[in-house]
């Protein structure tokens, strides 16, 4: 055991080394001219100022959750905690240093080709994918060698069962660090994205009838500010959380079914994924500059997922020779699960697909008929989701029980370093956009780079179907987790108590949405009414008068960091309340409550969003800016942005958090309820 967690700590250090030299790579492109290099830094300033007002808000909380952790499960799980939080932070952090000036450089690059462009785009994307699954991995693989090295040196009983018992508080008190800097980062950042991209649209789109990006609207900055903090930062620490969380499911499940063997084993499958992932980096180049960018990351996605399936058949063989056939179908169903989650999101958000041209179709008649459409299609979409997802659990559970389930998992987060890649890749493509837009840098080059932008559309509405879908089986694999550690072997719903649990965890998703869209709505009226009054003189449109963007930037920032906590006290305090309440079978109601209405809704949410998007693209795309039509459809993407930026994807990180601590409470739960039993009697 020993030896193979020594190799994914050097495996992961290597990936640490190579992301920073990827990411001096990126830094050394030529950034621009004067003009853009400022715009850049305003960017660059905004975000920074906003992760650092984040992080210092937090720090009560986690200091909070620190000491009740110390004091019920010991120092060594709070520490654990501490640093599952701060590698989540990191990643969160890194991703965004390195796309905020990766943008600019990838605008200039477009002065020379798409491919030039394509290539600056995804290395600073990479730089995420890499510091993702570089920091996952050695964060699991320290946390077990600590817990290895604890047992080892007899301060904790050498019993198997005591061994497993404590690395699985170990492991969830990391996995419960990660999962709250993701819901805090995806939260604040998913509130401050939208409502300077709500305020920006409705006033400049709708009311001035000027473009996405154009520099005289004050709320342009602050748009593109979010970009980066939602859609680097969040989604960085999303996926994290679900890479550290599917993994920690796995082990713990691996402990149970193989042994040692099965604990190191998914570790070795993420190693696999790390080489399968930068494998298929290499062929992420145009073959011609007419060449759809879309076929070059799509090429080396797909390279990656059969990279990915060899080199795991060779890891298993040699790990599990007589489980082989068993283990590697549930691994190879999460590869072919990825593809197919890949599949379907492009089909009901690309701009090819016959979903995107009915909302097209259906703009013609208003704002009310494309909003209509747009949530039929929505709703349609998280249907055939949850029968994709519910099959590959099926498979999952036939083959290998649980464990096939977290396996299942594993294989669906193998090529999370990619992926992240290909998301990252989206908002520098779309800041390098709107930096071409405000600098004036001429047609050609804005057309290149709007390519890549429609392109970075697909890959984001691409990754959040797979951190929702990954979320979806790590949630069910933490739920069978739970099941064993209070020993439920089953969940009677004829129960009134499991029951109201169910439907008590079916309306937290509800809850939790309505407070996110609310601060979405609430956070978009002051930019709105801001950008009103700036414009209201009619110098700024003159061209007479400068914006004053800081005053957008402050209003955003200051709404997220007012926002932020109480979405997080209700996935805390939620499980907490109905366990020590109802009791740990209720608790088992809720949590599958909570996973099933979640699941559909981040899947609703993120698609429905997405296609609103896609079809208002479309019709610029044909050169309707500004008719009643396109008028129509910025209506319906700015009701999408906050479904699939902030409320959507916020869900993840929310079904994770309940169940983790569900968990960790499910030993204090059991000794709780049977104390009340004997005292009832």
């Amino acid at each position: 055991m020993l030896n193979y967690l020594l190799i994914a700590v050097l495996v992961s250090a290597l990936v640490l080394i190579y992301s920073f030299f990827i990411g001096r790579k990126v830094l050394s492109y030529p950034a621009g001219n004067e003009k853009m290099q400022k715009i850049s830094k305003a960017i660059a300033a905004g975000s920074d100022a906003y992760l650092k007002r984040q992080f210092l808000t937090i720090l009560f909380p986690l200091v909070l959750i620190f000491i009740v952790l110390a004091f019920f499960f010991g120092i060594y799980p709070a520490l654990a905690f501490v640093f599952g939080a701060l590698l989540s932070a990191l990643v969160g952090y890194f991703g965004m240093y390195i796309a905020v000036r990766g943008n600019v450089r990838a605008a200039q690059a477009a002065t020379k080709s798409t491919a030039d462009a394509l290539n600056v785009s995804f290395k600073g994307g990479l730089i995420t994918g890499l510091a993702l699954i570089g920091f996952g991995l050695l964060g699991i693989s320290l946390i077990f060698l600590l817990t290895y090295n604890l047992f080892a040196s007899k301060i904790y009983s050498t019993l198997t069962h005591e061994f497993i018992s404590f690395l699985t508080l170990m492991l969830t008190s990391f996995g419960l660090g990660a999962n709250l800097i993701a819901l805090f980062m995806r939260v604040g950042g998913g509130i401050y994205t939208k409502a300077a991209d709500v305020g920006a649209d409705l006033v400049g789109k709708v009311e001035k009838n000027i473009p996405e990006d154009d520099p005289k609207n004050p709320a342009v900055i602050a748009d593109n500010v979010g970009d980066n903090v939602g859609d680097c930062a969040g989604m960085a620490a999303d996926v994290f959380e679900s890479y550290t969380v599917s993994i920690i499911a796995a082990i713990i499940l691996g402990a149970i079914a193989y042994g040692q063997i099965g604990t190191v084993l998914p570790i070795m499958l993420y190693i696999v994924g790390i080489v399968a992932s930068l494998l298929g980096t290499f062929f992420v180049k145009l073959k011609t500059e007419e060449e759809n960018p879309t076929n070059a990351l799509f090429r080396g996605f797909f390279i990656s997922i059969i990279f990915a399936a060899i080199l795991a058949a060779g890891v298993i063989y040699l790990l599990v020779p007589n489980e082989f056939f068993k283990v590697f179908l549930t691994v190879l169903i999460g590869l072919i699960t990825t593809g197919i989650i890949a599949f379907l999101t492009d089909y009901f958000t690309g701009t090819s697909y016959s979903p995107v041209k009915e909302i097209y179709q259906a703009s013609t008649t208003g704002a009310g008929t494309n909003i209509i459409t747009g949530i039929g299609i929505g709703l349609k979409s998280s249907v055939v989701m949850a029968i994709v997802i519910s099959l590959a659990i099926f498979l999952g559970y036939i083959i290998d029980g649980f464990y096939g389930i977290a396996l299942v998992g594993v294989g669906i987060l193998l090529l999370t370093g990619f992926l992240m890649a290909m998301d990252t890749f989206g908002p520098i493509a779309d800041n390098a956009g709107g930096i071409s837009e405000m600098a004036n840098m001429g047609k050609e080059v804005q057309a290149r780079l709007a390519k890549l932008d429609a392109l970075g559309n697909t890959t984001k509405a691409l990754t959040k179907g797979f951190a929702i879908g990954s979320a979806a089986l790590a949630a069910t694999s933490l739920f069978s987790t739970y099941i064993s550690e209070v020993n439920l072997e089953f969940i009677n719903i004829a129960n009134p108590l499991v029951f109201i649990g169910i439907l008590l965890g079916a309306s937290v998703p509800f809850l939790f949405s309505s407070l996110t869209m609310l601060s979405v709505g609430r956070a978009a009226y002051e930019i709105v009414k801001e950008v009103r009054e700036q414009f209201k003189d009619g110098l700024i449109m003159a061209g007479k008068k400068e914006p004053n963007y800081a005053k957008c930037v402050d209003i955003s920032t200051q709404a997220a960091i007012k926002e932020l906590l109480f979405p997080a006290v209700l996935a805390l305090g939620s499980p907490i309340l109905i366990g020590f309440l109802l009791g740990p079978e209720a608790l088992g109601g809720f949590l599958a409550g909570a996973i099933s209405s979640g699941f559909l809704m981040a899947v609703f949410m993120a698609n429905t969003g997405a296609a609103w998007d896609n079809a208002k693209k479309l019709i610029e795309h044909e050169g309707k800016k500004g008719t009643e039509m396109h008028k129509a459809a910025v209506v319906g993407d700015t009701v999408g942005d906050p479904f699939k930026d902030t409320s959507g994807p916020a869900i993840n990180p929310l079904l994770k958090v309940v169940n983790i601590v569900s968990i960790l409470i499910g030993g204090l739960l059991v000794l709780s309820y049977a104390k009340s039993l004997i005292l009832c009697c």
